[in-house]
């Protein structure tokens, strides 16, 4: 049984800068998931977060997994609004595992790929390697992140309850729904998450540490 802390949002982000200080190896770079629905605002977490690491020495990258969602034939092909292939074969986990996770358990000379594919147009990114120096923290953000195996140091989750999802999502992504029930029982991300951030107000945070 996880214990919460209420926090406000801006003890939540010190917090986590601190913890992500902490768990650093110093040797390479850290590799942190940032899990929560994609229409859930976390970008004033995310701007504390990459404001915060480099005032505590570790500069901050950000990579988006959409940009490393799969062709749209492949993501399409049963559909726009199929909810096996948003769970299961949206993303590329084998290429953002290859391109930029993988990468960046080498000590020195790390390199990542910051972006594969644009998902709004499926043209390729065209983007080439970039270095991260052993100081730094890579945040990978996006949903359904956890439990696919990918190599995460540190997994941060923004749980959003099936009460609240319901509330918040826009009409447009309901169809979405039950992916995330699914992911709330098959991957279990409270459970496996290092961190959990209760989020259904995002101006009242919860914070529970493992």
């Amino acid at each position: 049984m996880r214990r919460y802390t209420a926090v406000t949002p801006q003890l939540l982000a010190r917090q986590l800068v601190d913890l992500v200080d902490q768990r650093h190896p110093g040797t390479r770079p850290l590799r942190v998931a940032l899990d929560a629905p994609g229409w859930v605002d976390s970008t004033p977490l995310l701007a504390a977060l990459s404001a915060g690491l480099p005032a505590a020495g570790h500069p901050a990258a950000v990579v988006q997994a959409r940009d490393f969602y799969r062709d749209a034939s492949l993501r399409f092909e049963h559909g726009r609004t199929d909810v096996e292939s948003f769970y299961a074969v949206w993303l590329d986990s084998a290429a953002l595992q290859r391109e930029v996770l993988r990468p960046l358990a080498a000590p020195e000379g790390a390199r990542y790929l910051p972006a594969l594919r644009d998902p709004a147009t499926n043209r390729s990114a065209r983007a080439e390697p970039v270095p991260l120096p052993p100081s730094g923290v890579l945040l990978v953000c996006g949903e359904l992140l956890l439990g696919a195996g990918l190599d995460f140091d540190l997994a941060i989750h923004l749980a959003v309850s099936r009460a609240a999802r319901k509330r918040q999502v826009p009409e447009q992504l309901r169809w979405t729904l039950p992916a995330f029930d699914r992911y709330d029982i098959d991957a279990d991300p409270v459970g496996l998450a290092d961190v959990v951030v209760r989020y259904d107000d995002p101006a009242h945070p919860a914070l529970s540490v493992r």
